[in-house]
């Protein structure tokens, strides 16, 4: 399979990146370490090329009702320049994928998870023919790199760079010029910190890039960060056919509203109380708890199964997400996961785990 190459590649392997496949693309795991990238964006700042990250625009008449019948939150509440995170879901209410909504001037920047955007335009565009609708649909994927600068020092970091980027708030996306480069800005990001993300023309990619002199990340940072705050991700957390779970079982019930109508609402408003719940796991032994890894209880039965874990660099301990029975989900249940055949104790807690992240 020939990978997809962010437009920075080269540039990434001369400043001595590694490179893994993600979602059919050749993109950075770590520069310098995960650790030095994790404690630089929990600390001061750190910039990602997060160019994998797809982009689809809906424009036309129609484009509202369109966004409204494939997402699972309420679009009509959006003003030009806000954003709403969302879900995509099939006919019987389970996860396809989770994104970011923005509404624009004249239509709807949305923002797929890597190697989903060719799948969810297709979508689209099927939906837009079944259901008679006049908008356009433009997969800008390869058009735009994506950067995120996030940290606590990100605000002055962006703000140095451009003017209007105080006068941009919490999932707000407005239009900035940084190096005479214009860009689009969003004050979102996937690591727990305040920060920005930032949809650059593919050609002005390097330019923008340059304008910030701080830690650059790759993925292997930007995951360890996620997974302290228990941010879902796309194709391990949830599949739509090797591990299918609904918004409800996923625990971002905050993203359907099921007033309004959208492919698989009638599934979902009859599962609004799942059997499984996704959960965060602390081990209290060592051992690094990975994903498929099984969760067990005291009567050593399998109960549920690792989707993510890590050694947190942050927590200093072993921390894992994963979903459990109903009746296994409160906080402080013990359980344990099997590492290589041995039983790790544990306990759930719900994610983030920021109660324990000074």
């Amino acid at each position: 399979m020939v990978l997809r190459t962010p437009p920075l590649r080269d540039v990434h392997a001369d400043r001595g990146a590694k490179f893994t496949e993600f979602g059919g693309w050749d993109m950075p795991v770590e520069f310098d370490s995960i650790r030095t990238e994790h404690e630089a964006v929990r600390e001061s700042a750190g910039l990602f090329d997060v160019s994998h990250m797809g982009e689809i625009e809906v424009r036309g008449p129609d484009a509202t009702e369109l966004m409204q019948r494939l997402t699972t939150n309420d679009v009509r509440k959006l003003s030009s320049g806000v954003g709403q995170y969302s879900a995509i879901t099939d006919e019987s209410g389970i996860l396809i994928d989770d994104t970011v909504v923005y509404s624009l001037d004249d239509g709807y920047l949305f923002v797929p998870n890597a190697g989903h955007d060719e799948e969810i335009e297709e979508r689209w565009r099927t939906h837009r023919d079944e259901w008679e609708l006049d908008c356009t649909i433009e997969n800008t994927t390869e058009q735009y790199a994506m950067f995120a600068v996030q940290g606590p020092d990100s605000v002055d970091l962006v703000d140095s760079a451009t003017e209007t980027t105080q006068a941009i708030d919490s999932f707000e996306i407005n239009t900035v010029t940084i190096d005479g480069i214009e860009c689009l800005a969003s004050r979102t990001g996937y690591t727990g910190e305040d920060g920005f993300e930032l949809i650059v023309p593919w050609d002005d990619a390097e330019t923008v890039w340059g304008a910030f002199d701080c830690q650059p990340c790759g993925l292997g940072a930007r995951d360890t960060l996620r997974l302290e705050q228990g941010f879902l991700l796309s194709g391990q957390d949830f599949h739509h056919e090797e591990n299918p779970r609904t918004p409800f079982e996923a625990g971002i019930s905050f993203v359907v509203a099921l007033d309004t109508e959208f492919v698989g609402r009638d599934e979902l408003a009859e599962q609004t109380d799942p059997d499984e719940q996704f959960v965060g796991i602390e081990l209290t032994e060592r051992g690094v708890p990975r994903h498929g890894y099984d969760i067990v209880d005291a009567d050593e039965r399998i109960i549920g199964t690792v989707t993510s874990g890590t050694m947190s660099p942050t927590l200093e301990r072993p921390i894992a997400l994963g979903y459990v029975p109903a009746e296994y989900a409160d906080p402080e249940t013990d359980v344990w996961i099997d590492i290589r055949g041995r039983e790790k104790a544990a306990y759930i807690t719900n994610p983030p785990f920021e109660h324990s992240i000074e």
